[in-house]
């Protein structure tokens, strides 16, 4: 890390912006903020024309958690990644898929935490080089494999893992039915799949412009095709042949607490980071990042207040031993 990218990030965390660690996590190299801002609104509209998302290291786990009184928000992001594999009932050396798995924070818990193998996939090269990386760093590349591809076409062959999960990572598939036709095609029969899924709840009313507003906002700044509603994801789970064995919200805690940021912490952190884009330590499109990063939390925040939004709706399903099962 060169020393004006690390004078950049104590910055930035300094003021507290947790979002934007989240994404860009600790910026080991400086990149361009402007051309990533543009591909993380079009990544998964043009899947196909996706390039590198720049010289940027990604936050390792970017997805959202329950609170757990007494738990750091670290050891809580742990606790909800370990728990989806407890629920696939793996053993040590089973093969598991981890759809959808980014730059790997999840795999490397969920490998150490199961001894299983698990092998990532995630439309961007870029991610897969970090990935490899962290995965070598932390000691379990030999247990952790990573390759480049859309899961709505996975190159995989039928019948192939012994468990699958996904994190927060279906919501951005345009046809859910492609994601869990493909997961079913890929599991061995008998085998377990669960998915943490972003969907409206059952206080969601179309009618009501408030809750319009806020889960249209949650869509176009997450640049998610659409927000599916809870009762959708068991249907479409049995409609490509899986059998649904539970599903809950896990949101039974106020996850979306550590998104708050108040109009004065907005305005300080605006003007730190204003001041070191024009100074040239952080690099041109930082603030426009800022910006957008806020109004994304605030939406989120909205969601979880007003219980209209989760995050993590876990579906918990089976592939049949046959069909005739």
């Amino acid at each position: 890390m060169d020393s004006i990218t690390l004078i950049c990030t104590a910055s930035l965390l300094a003021c507290g912006l947790f979002w934007f660690v989240c994404i860009i996590g600790s910026a080991e190299q400086k990149g361009k903020v402007q051309d990533y801002y543009e591909q993380y609104q079009s990544f998964f509209r043009r899947p196909t024309e996706i390039e590198t998302a720049g010289k940027w290291a990604w936050g390792k786990s970017f997805h959202l958690s329950p609170s757990i009184p007494g738990k750091s928000d670290r050891d809580a992001t742990r606790l909800h990644e370990e728990m989806a594999v407890d629920l696939l009932n793996v053993k040590p050396g089973d093969k598991i898929l981890d759809a959808g798995c980014g730059i790997g924070g999840p795999m490397r818990e969920i490998a150490a935490h199961s001894c299983a193998n698990v092998v990532g996939i995630t439309i961007n090269e870029y991610q897969v080089k970090r990935a490899k990386m962290h995965n070598k760093k932390a000691g379990l590349d030999k247990q952790c494999d990573v390759v480049c591809g859309n899961f709505l076409e996975m190159s995989f062959d039928d019948n192939t893992f012994d468990g699958a999960y996904s994190i927060e990572v279906t919501c951005h598939a345009p046809k859910l039915e492609k994601v869990y036709g493909e997961i079913y095609r890929v599991l061995k029969p008998g085998s377990l799949y669960v998915s943490y899924e972003w969907v409206t709840t059952e206080l969601y009313r179309g009618d009501e412009d408030e809750h319009v507003e806020v889960i249209q906002g949650i869509k176009r700044e997450d640049a998610l095709p659409g927000l599916r509603s809870y009762k959708d994801i068991a249907e479409v789970a049995k409609r490509v042949g899986f059998e649904v064995v539970n599903e809950e919200d896990l949101a039974s805690n106020p996850w979306w607490n550590r998104l708050k940021m108040g109009r004065i912490a907005y305005w300080r952190n605006r003007i730190v980071v204003t001041v070191l884009e024009w100074l040239g330590i952080a690099p041109k499109g930082t603030v426009d990042v800022h910006e957008m990063l806020f109004v994304t939390a605030d939406y989120l925040t909205r969601g979880g207040e007003t219980g209209i939004f989760t995050p993590m709706r876990m579906i918990l399903c089976r592939k049949p031993e046959s069909k005739s099962d």
